[in-house]
């Protein structure tokens, strides 16, 4: 997935309100981005870090940036707008390229399902059963490598796993992806520490055969692709 404006770099003042980031830019201007992240961002949001924002002359929007990278200054990057993943996986997953998946014709985002809730995607294919697929965007890394969800409390996620494992006793398929949007880990494991709950419920949806599923990322100011597996260690 390219971006559809090229990015600009900055370097990040702070962040606050969760979706808001004030930066400065490379001309000595400071302005104000749309953070599109509700999560801590822990680790990834200190003041005087190198950013990647984009751009954009929406009149609609009164945000003229978005904050899309962080650039760790190692050759590694981390994408921060949680909007990212179900973009980079709908088109892997109608292109039919991402292989437990690629039986399926058929793919709808946003279907309603469970209690009031909408599932990321559908999937429907002849004679295979539905499958609803939920996906996470996965930033927090603690440990070299090792990438973990969540980064903060998130009672939202817990709830979908629940309605995950509804679908599963309907005789559906359904499946967690978490989709790591960093380049410098190649495992993945919960935080169980920040969430107790969240793995709680997360346990209780695996014994009821929700599948889960992790892959990693390329990410670069230009795009963000789909990379390989990661190690799960959930």
């Amino acid at each position: 997935m390219r971006f559809q404006t090229p990015l600009v770099p900055a370097t990040l003042i702070r962040r606050y309100k969760r979706f808001l980031a004030d930066c400065l830019l490379p001309d000595g201007r400071e302005i104000t981005a749309h953070c599109a992240n509700p999560g801590s961002m822990m680790g990834l949001a200190q003041p005087g870090c190198k950013i990647w924002l984009e751009p954009n002359d929406d009149p609609r929007k009164k945000l003229k940036y978005g904050w899309r990278l962080v650039d760790h200054e190692n050759g590694h990057f981390t994408g921060v707008d949680t909007g990212v993943p179900n973009r980079v996986l709908g088109n892997a997953l109608r292109n039919q390229q991402i292989a437990p998946f690629a039986k399926y014709t058929d793919v709808q985002a946003e279907v309603k399902y469970g209690q009031n809730s909408r599932i990321d995607y559908l999937l429907r294919a002849p004679d295979l059963p539905d499958l609803y697929l939920e996906i996470k965007s996965v930033t927090l890394c603690r440990q070299g490598g090792l990438a973990e969800f969540p980064d903060s409390v998130t009672k939202r996620g817990a709830k979908h796993l629940e309605e995950l494992a509804g679908m599963v006793l309907q005789g559906h398929r359904a499946a967690m992806l978490y989709l790591v949007q960093r380049t410098d880990c190649t495992a993945f494991d919960l935080a169980r520490d920040i969430d107790p709950a969240y793995g709680r419920a997360f346990d209780t949806a695996r014994a009821a055969g929700v599948e889960t599923f992790c892959f990693g990322t390329q990410i670069s100011p230009e795009a963000v692709d789909m990379a390989g597996p990661a190690a799960c260690r959930a």
